[in-house]
């Protein structure tokens, strides 16, 4: 496991995925930005709308006063989308990644077990299918964890451990899914699902680590192939 991480990091800073990795870092930046404007004006407005309906109800306070409550109200709920941009990191990232796993994978295959078969890559709608899937499981889980955050950090250990469930599960069946049909691929993840989430604990410490973690998608796949393949047989 550790050796597979070691030739992960290694490898995706190298010419050949280094151009998969700026096309990852890039897109995940953009849709991260649209998400925090979209969101931010959306909550701003509600803020003003709320502060002017306070006013008109209540009449006791000047209307600099409302005011200077909807710009506070306004201030918050950006820094709260700050925060919220943290915990949708890997959701983010994971969806990212699917448009760029079997360009990851196949380098991987490529440059280490070149006397193999290389991969069949997924549909790109299967692809997607998956990074939404996941996508959207990631916001439930991450949303029941939240309110724990505010107990004494014991929410920010929940969403390590899901994150390490999550992201485990979603590149372990990308990687298995180029040689195997999706039911045997699910199948094999079960069938190795303790060992799958310890692995998965590599990937969310990587993901905890700010501006590194918008590489996650590339570190997860290759980690993820190197892994596939020992659970095949395949040295690494």
């Amino acid at each position: 496991m550790i050796d597979a991480a070691v030739k992960a990091l290694a490898q995706m800073f190298a010419p050949p995925l280094r151009r998969v990795l700026l096309k990852s870092v890039g897109l995940a930046l953009l849709l991260i930005v649209i998400i925090g404007i979209g969101l931010q004006r959306v909550l701003a407005a509600m803020a003003e709308n709320g502060a002017n309906w306070a006013e008109q109800t209540a009449g006791v306070a000047p209307h600099g006063a409302w005011a200077a409550l909807a710009w506070v109200l306004s201030i918050m709920a950006g820094l709260g989308i700050v925060t919220g941009a943290l915990f949708l990191m890997p959701a983010v990232t994971a969806f990212v990644g699917s448009f760029f796993v079997d360009e990851v994978a196949e380098v991987v295959e490529r440059t280490h077990y070149p006397a193999e078969p290389a991969g069949r890559a997924l549909p790109l709608g299967r692809a997607l299918i998956e990074g939404v899937k996941f996508g959207l499981l990631a916001l439930v889980v991450y949303l029941c964890a939240l309110p724990f955050v505010l107990f004494a950090g014991l929410g920010f250990l929940i969403l390590f451990f899901a994150n390490a469930y999550l992201l485990s599960r979603e590149y372990f069946e990308l990687a298995a899914m180029r040689f195997r049909p999706p039911d045997e691929a699910k199948a094999m993840r079960k069938a190795n699902a303790v060992y799958i989430f310890l692995t998965g604990l590599v990937i969310a410490l990587f993901v905890s680590i700010p501006i590194l973690n918008f590489a996650t998608p590339v570190f997860a796949m290759a980690f993820m192939v190197h892994i596939h393949k020992r659970m095949s047989g395949s040295a690494i």
